[in-house]
């Protein structure tokens, strides 16, 4: 990303734009989405996918799980739709026989979409697309899925065109390995088809005039050039390492550090193995232990930067990031570090246990060259 600024009108930009948009869709399992890419963040796509599929005042569905499905709500709300809320406790997946149960209740068809976080950043938690999919055809109803996929897109397994995603949402800074900047959405068919009909008020964000200028290679207003550069060269990254291979990386590398976790005594958010994310761990912290006080430590004492707990988590958890351009000896060293800072917050650990039971796992599974 680091060259000269360019014209974004010249006859050789659009050679640049389609070879991002060509390539994304391989990214989420797709050969017929059509994605879009915004000067903005993920949270901004929330806003986008919205007001260019659901009609003013739409109501919705959408199960609370964690921070970023609270978010993904209140955007929804703001923006004047009604939203029917399924409450779970944080630590959860998204309930796919309660969304199942709410769309066969709603006899007049008058939800028009289900919101889910595909990976829910603030509790760790993988919620299974498939299943909620599978509940909807289940309830023969014809709602819009919408899915969050800022922690999940690019680092974990996900089937846009096999889970039946009609919005799939994500950002720049984390499985595409970028700086934050870029706001990223692919859209359906169904999508795509019922855009002209959308009433909702739209401006920088209306889909149409980036779908009509895309098709000619270009951007409606001035795009962020060098972050599309930077979107390139991560495309090549992923699709010269493959996919399947991204997505057992992060497994891989996961499983380390929740071996880690284990061996400190220390329990994941997480209520249960099958919701462990493959991109981050939320780590919970003893009864009367401050979770804060491992994060400060470990950013004044050790220069590491762990991630915090978020509204009902705050204090209670600290989160290691595992996803991007990450490996055994980035994370080993990360681990290092968590030990150091819970020691120095006076939670007793088992010294070198967690780096430990990391390594050795990590040692057993390499692929030998």
């Amino acid at each position: 990303m680091y060259r000269a600024q360019e014209d974004h009108r010249s006859a050789s930009f659009p050679a640049l734009t389609r070879s991002v948009l060509d390539r994304l869709p391989a990214i989420v399992g797709s050969t017929t989405a059509t994605p879009f890419v915004f000067a903005s963040s993920g949270s901004a796509m929330w806003e986008t996918a919205l007001i260019n599929s659901v009609q003013p005042g739409g109501l919705l569905l959408a199960p609370r799980y964690g921070q970023f499905s609270h978010l993904f709500i209140t955007t929804a709300e703001k923006l004047g739709y009604r939203v029917q809320v399924l409450d779970v406790p944080w630590g959860e997946g998204a309930p796919a026989d309660a969304i199942e149960a709410a769309l066969r209740g709603d006899h007049a068809h008058e939800i028009q979409g289900v919101l889910l976080v595909h990976n829910e950043t603030a509790t760790g938690v993988t919620t299974d697309v498939g299943a909620v999919r599978a509940a909807i055809d289940r309830a023969s109803h014809p709602a819009l899925l919408f899915v969050d996929g800022v922690s999940s897109i690019a680092s974990l397994d996900f089937q846009m065109d096999a889970w039946g995603v009609d919005c799939a949402i994500t950002g720049s800074q984390k499985g595409f390995m970028m700086p934050a900047g870029l706001g990223i959405l692919y859209c359906s068919g169904r999508v795509m088809a019922g855009l002209d009909g959308i009433t909702m008020p739209r401006a920088y964000f209306d889909l149409r005039p980036m779908r009509d200028t895309n098709a000619q290679g270009y951007y409606p207003a001035t795009p962020p050039t060098t972050l599309l550069w930077a979107l390139d060269e991560a495309l090549t990254m992923l699709h010269e390492e493959g996919m399947s291979r991204v997505v057992a990386r992060h497994h891989r590398l996961a499983e380390g550090v929740r071996r880690a976790v284990h061996a400190w005594g220390l329990r994941l958010c997480a209520a249960h193995p099958s919701l462990y994310s493959d991109t981050v761990s939320a780590v919970l912290v003893p009864d009367g232990a401050d979770a804060r006080t491992v994060i400060d430590i470990a950013a004044r004492q050790w220069n590491l930067a762990l991630g915090s707990g978020l509204a009902q988590l705050a204090g209670k958890v600290f989160r290691i990031g595992h996803m991007g351009d990450v490996n055994e000896l980035m994370l080993a060293g990360a681990l290092s570090g968590v030990e150091l800072s819970l020691l120095d917050a006076g939670i007793d650990v088992p010294v070198g246990a967690g780096v430990a039971a990391a390594t050795t796992y990590w040692r057993e599974t390499a692929v030998r060259t």
